[in-house]
């Protein structure tokens, strides 16, 4: 297993980690369990989750996520051998079982640090991250900035300050964001410079062979800013295992299961999948195996993080860092890219 330094920090992490997401819903507790100590024996030491989890979010699953892994956690003392990140659910995505105010204060920030420190069962957390701005950007399946008014005055001084009192008291080491934008992330980086504030050490977005717009709108910023990309959705929620392509559906994928994850579902994604898929066979390789490969060549992309719904899938994902891809190879595949620019935005 390869690992890098997580950006601003001392924290070595592997360069993929274990996303648990469907801990709680598609996966039974131990499953989920059988699941990160295979990670574990593989080199894996960066586990990412969320308080909304798993997913799609619903009230009476809310928190099972962190609650497994903290019985985990428990269960095999093993806490000094991860690197634990997690997430506070903002506003705009209607989650209100979550929390009745879902902005970013230091109420709101300390009630879900302390709830998933509970669940997690662990005195801290490595890396909180928010997990999406309250502003109006970036929902799922839009592409492009929209203005509109939202109601949102810049806290982002004051949410640093908050993490400053929750680093000093121990209870987390670093933040990070999830679901930004440039100019959020670049706000954030200014007011930590302007004001000797916690620094942000990364930022978890969308990056797959069906959404690189992550190289338009921010791998600059994040170079020239030292901010890491924590890529979710490498796999672009399974469509990229090429079991989509199938004439017999799956009952049990989570595209069929969810078929709202609409920015996965379009006629055009599939159609990119197909031919990333014949790509990858006319190499010798499977789907799954280049669509990881390729997000891990990124030198922007700090950690992939890979979810998986049974054994075998997360073997064959893990295994994907021991492939290396060609020129050749990365040619066809920016055929496809040009033919199908990011159609799952």
């Amino acid at each position: 297993m390869k690992f890098t330094t997580l950006p601003n920090t001392n924290l070595n992490v592997s360069t993929i980690c274990l996303g648990t997401m469907t801990f709680g819903k598609q996966n039974t507790e131990a499953e989920g369990h059988d699941q990160i100590n295979y990670a574990l024996d593989q080199g894996i030491n960066f586990i990412d989750t969320a308080e909304m989890y798993p997913v799609p979010a619903q009230e009476p699953t809310y928190g099972a996520t962190e609650t497994i892994i903290g019985n985990w956690l428990r269960k095999s003392g093993r806490r000094s051998d991860i690197v634990l990140a997690t997430k506070i659910a903002g506003p705009n995505r209607g989650l209100p079982f979550i929390r009745d105010d879902l902005r970013y204060n230091e109420q709101t920030i300390r009630e879900s640090v302390e709830k998933s420190l509970m669940r997690l069962q662990t005195d801290y957390i490595d890396l909180y991250q928010l997990h999406w701005p309250e502003r109006k950007v970036n929902f799922f399946g839009q592409r492009g900035f929209k203005m509109e008014e939202d109601h949102w005055e810049d806290n982002i001084r004051n949410v640093l300050e908050v993490i400053a009192k929750l680093i000093a008291e121990g209870k987390i080491r670093h933040v990070g964001v999830s679901n930004e934008s440039p100019w959020g992330i670049m706000r954030f980086v200014e007011e930590s410079k302007k004001h000797n504030l916690p620094r942000i050490t990364t930022t978890q977005n969308p990056y797959s062979l069906v959404n690189r717009t992550y190289e338009m709108t921010l791998a600059e910023m994040a170079y020239r800013e030292n901010v890491g990309l924590l890529a979710y959705s490498p796999m672009a929620f399974g469509l990229l295992s090429g079991k989509y392509l199938s004439d017999i559906p799956d009952p049990k994928a989570r595209l069929n299961l969810f078929p709202n994850f609409a920015r996965y579902n379009s006629e055009s994604t599939r159609e990119a999948s197909r031919l990333y898929h014949e790509v990858a066979s006319d190499f010798g390789l499977s789907l799954a195996q280049m669509a990881l490969a390729f997000v891990q060549k990124q030198s922007f992309v700090t950690s992939t993080i890979i979810g998986a719904t049974n054994m075998e899938q997360l073997r064959e994902n893990i295994e994907s860092e021991n492939i290396t891809l060609s020129e050749s190879i990365i040619n066809e595949i920016e055929k496809v890219q040009n033919r199908f620019p990011d159609p799952a935005p």
